[in-house]
């Protein structure tokens, strides 16, 4: 297969992966249970499917010590963003919630100098100061009654857990499988989220599973693996910027099924929050 050939087979494949993810907004909005029970039924569900996947690909689902304590906190970091993310889905629509945790290419982008010790850029500080102006058309008051300024809130939250849970992969994805760290990151979710299953009504699953297995399935198992699988081929910044067509396939899929329209405000603030991801993305390309 030729060089061009490849490139644009790896960057359908992200495309995929971006579609696949996206389905998360439609269905974290469709799926009517307390927002840590569909998370807890996601991972279990989908760490189970990757558990087969792994064994079937006869994928080793073996660490080095001194890596436990960072696949740990990657997975702490994963469920705290999938949860903060289905709260801010909850508390507005899909292309508010959708919106805000496209903050994470510039958290990403300010966070990698601090982390990983890379030269800091000025530039930076405008595309962060566009995605703030992107949030103040997602807010309609700064009023903590508001739900949809709640939402907001835990979007930004969902996204600076999303940024340090990459940039904590980002050191690891080299030397191990992108499924075997998935699936240990759900195994994480998984044990957190289990006593939830007991502590509050999960007799919900029974008419959503269906859902709810589309959600492990599609989303989590086959889109997350992808996407994680993308940062051997891709800078973490280049992946992030195709990623900035996510909320465009969640948007559009939450019109056609939940016949969600945003509104112009919506739409103004997703422009900025987007423009300031396709900048940080061309840029780190050329």
């Amino acid at each position: 297969m030729s060089q061009n050939n490849q490139h644009f087979k790896n960057i359908l494949e992200l495309n995929l992966a971006m579609l696949l993810i996206s389905t998360s907004g439609a269905l974290g909005r469709y799926i009517e249970m307390p927002v840590p029970i569909i998370i807890g039924f996601r991972a279990i569900l989908a760490g189970i499917l990757l558990f087969v996947f792994c064994k079937w690909k006869g994928i080793s689902l073996s660490t080095s010590s001194k890596d436990r304590p960072t696949i740990i906190l990657s997975g702490v970091l994963m469920g705290l963003h999938w949860v903060t993310y289905f709260y801010a889905l909850k508390l507005s629509n899909v292309a508010v919630g959708m919106l805000s945790i496209f903050t994470y290419p510039v958290i990403t982008a300010l966070l990698e100098p601090v982390l990983l010790k890379t030269k800091f850029q000025k530039i930076h500080l405008l595309l962060a100061l566009l995605v703030l102006l992107g949030i103040y058309f997602l807010v309609p008051d700064l009023n903590f009654e508001n739900s949809y300024t709640k939402a907001v809130f835990f979007g930004v939250l969902s996204a600076l857990c999303y940024s340090l849970r990459n940039l904590i992969m980002k050191t690891k994805v080299g030397s191990y499988n992108g499924s075997m760290l998935m699936w240990y990151q759900l195994v994480v979710v998984s044990i957190a989220l289990s006593p939830f299953l007991f502590l509050m009504d999960s007799s919900g699953i029974k008419e959503q599973w269906l859902p709810t297995l589309t959600l492990a399935l599609l989303t989590t198992a086959i889109g997350h693996t992808l996407f994680l699988g993308s940062f051997k081929r891709f800078s973490i910044t280049t992946a992030s910027i195709i990623s900035s067509v996510q909320p465009v396939y969640g948007i559009i899929i939450g019109m056609i099924f939940l016949k969600e329209i945003p509104v112009l405000s919506t739409i103004i603030g997703g422009l900025l929050i987007l423009t300031s991801v396709v900048i940080e993305s061309v840029r780190t390309y050329k």
